[in-house]
C-alpha cells in the first residue's frame, strides 16, 4: 500500500509540490503535470506561497507553467492565480475551470464573505485570504480534453462539496486529480468531510461518489488537495470510506452542535474522534481546526441540516 505525501514526481507525469496552507507544510498539495515541455499546475494555494512555488517549480524543473486548472473556486484554490502570473511574466497562463466557476470567480465577494464569518478570532491577523476577482478564465465543461502535448485529460464534473468542482483524469497514468471533491484525507492520521459553504449539495456528493467508483477500472491512484496521492491498496481504503466518513463526520457535527457546544468545544471533540494521533494538540493546530470546523457548520446551515 503506498500513500504519498512528500514533494516530487510521483508517476511519469506528474509532481506534487506542497502549498503549505496556513504555514503548514501538508495542508494543501497542488499538483503538476508536465508532458513534452508542456505543463499545466493543479490550483495555486494563497499569495503568499506563490514565490516558495516558483522556487518549487524551479527545483523540479518544471518551470514556467503553461495553463492553471482550478478544481474549484474557493479561496485556498484559486488566490495565488494572479500572484503566479505576475511572477511568470516570460509566458501568457491560460487559466481554466469548470463553466459553473465563471461567476463565483469573478465576482468573490459571496466566499470572502463567507471566511470572515468562520475565521476564529486567533487567527483574524493571522493572513489575509481575500480572493481578487480573475478573469479571461476558459470554461470547461463534463467530457472536455485538454491536450498537453499528446497526454490528453479528461474533465469530470465532479459536483457536491461545490456546484463548480472538477476532476481531471490522466488516463496514461491511470490517475484522477479531484481537489477538495471527494473526502480530505492525510494518511491515517485526519480526515475532513467535503460539507463545506456557500453551496454544498448532498444529493450530488452521493453522485459524484458512485461517479468516481463507476471509473475505479480506469485507476491505480487519486491525488486529493488535502493532502497527497493514495496508491494501490491505499486508493482501494480511500474509495471504501468516503461515503462512510461523510455520514459519521456529518452525524457527528450535528449532535454536537445541538449539544450547544462552542465551535472550539467542538473542534476538541472532532480531534478526539476523527483524528489518529496521541500527540498534544497545539494552540495554532487547534485554530486552523476549529476553522474548518466553523467552515463544516456553515455549509451544513446553508444546506439546510441543522
Amino acid at each position: 500500500m503506498v500513500f504519498i505525501y512528500e514533494e516530487g514526481k510521483f508517476n511519469d507525469n506528474s509532481f506534487l509540490v506542497d502549498g503549505v496552507l496556513f504555514g503548514a507544510p501538508g495542508s494543501l498539495a497542488l499538483y503538476v503535470i508536465e508532458n513534452n515541455g508542456s505543463r499545466i499546475l493543479i490550483d495555486t494555494s494563497t499569495i503568499d506561497n506563490a514565490k516558495r512555488i516558483i522556487e518549487k517549480l524551479k527545483t523540479y524543473k518544471i518551470y514556467p507553467i503553461h495553463k492553471i486548472l482550478l478544481t474549484h473556486s474557493h479561496w485556498d484554490h484559486v488566490a495565488g492565480v494572479q500572484e503566479l502570473k505576475s511572477l511568470m511574466p516570460e509566458v501568457e497562463i491560460e487559466v481554466l475551470a469548470s463553466e459553473n466557476a465563471i461567476n463565483n470567480l469573478k465576482k468573490p465577494s459571496v466566499m470572502n464573505d463567507i471566511f470572515e464569518t468562520i475565521r476564529p478570532v486567533a487567527m483574524k491577523d493571522a493572513f489575509d485570504a481575500t480572493v481578487e476577482p480573475i478573469e479571461d478564465v476558459t470554461p470547461l465543461k463534463e467530457g472536455d480534453k485538454i491536450d498537453l502535448n499528446g497526454l490528453e485529460l479528461e474533465v469530470f464534473n465532479f459536483f457536491g462539496h461545490t456546484m463548480d468542482s472538477i476532476a481531471l483524469l490522466d488516463d496514461k497514468n491511470r490517475n484522477i486529480f479531484t481537489g477538495d471533491a471527494i473526502l480530505n484525507k492525510s494518511g491515517d492520521l485526519y480526515v475532513q468531510p467535503t460539507f463545506m459553504p456557500p453551496e454544498f449539495n448532498e444529493s450530488e456528493i452521493l453522485k459524484t461518489f458512485q461517479k468516481l467508483r463507476d471509473i475505479k477500472d480506469k485507476l491505480n491512484s487519486i491525488a486529493i488537495a488535502h493532502y497527497g496521492v493514495y496508491k494501490d491498496g491505499d486508493f482501494e481504503i480511500y474509495l471504501e470510506e468516503m461515503e462512510k466518513i461523510h455520514f459519521k463526520t456529518k452525524s457527528s457535527i450535528i449532535q454536537w452542535y445541538k449539544e450547544n457546544l462552542s465551535s472550539r468545544e467542538i473542534a476538541l471533540k472532532y480531534y478526539g474522534t476523527y483524528v489518529s494521533s496521541s500527540e498534544k494538540l497545539e494552540n495554532e493546530a487547534l485554530d486552523s481546526l476549529e476553522m474548518n470546523i466553523r467552515w463544516l457548520i456553515e455549509g451544513l446551515k446553508l444546506s439546510g441540516f441543522i
